[in-house]
């Protein structure tokens, strides 16, 4: 039983793509609780600023999301495409 070069790209894709997300969520996973925890922390000083500070927050952890969601499509790509 010979390993074929395109059982060696599919295996390879499938790893690319455990890696890819992997990796991929590692850093909108601290980027949003470093987020969150700031915004408390705020919020409990200031709580009259809440719903600014709420607003600011989710916006934030939108734009931190989108590198997970990048990694996402990367290794959907891998999966389906390669």
């Amino acid at each position: 039983m010979a390993i074929e070069g395109a059982d060696l790209i599919k295996a390879a894709a499938f790893l690319g793509a455990g890696i890819a997300m992997g990796l991929g969520a590692i850093g909108p996973g601290v980027g949003e609780g470093i987020v969150g925890g700031k915004a408390c922390e705020a919020i409990g000083r200031r709580p009259g600023e809440a719903g600014l500070l709420t607003r600011t927050m989710l916006v934030g952890q939108a734009v931190s999301e989108s590198t997970g969601i990048y990694s996402l499509v990367v290794a959907l790509l891998l999966l389906f495409v390669v």
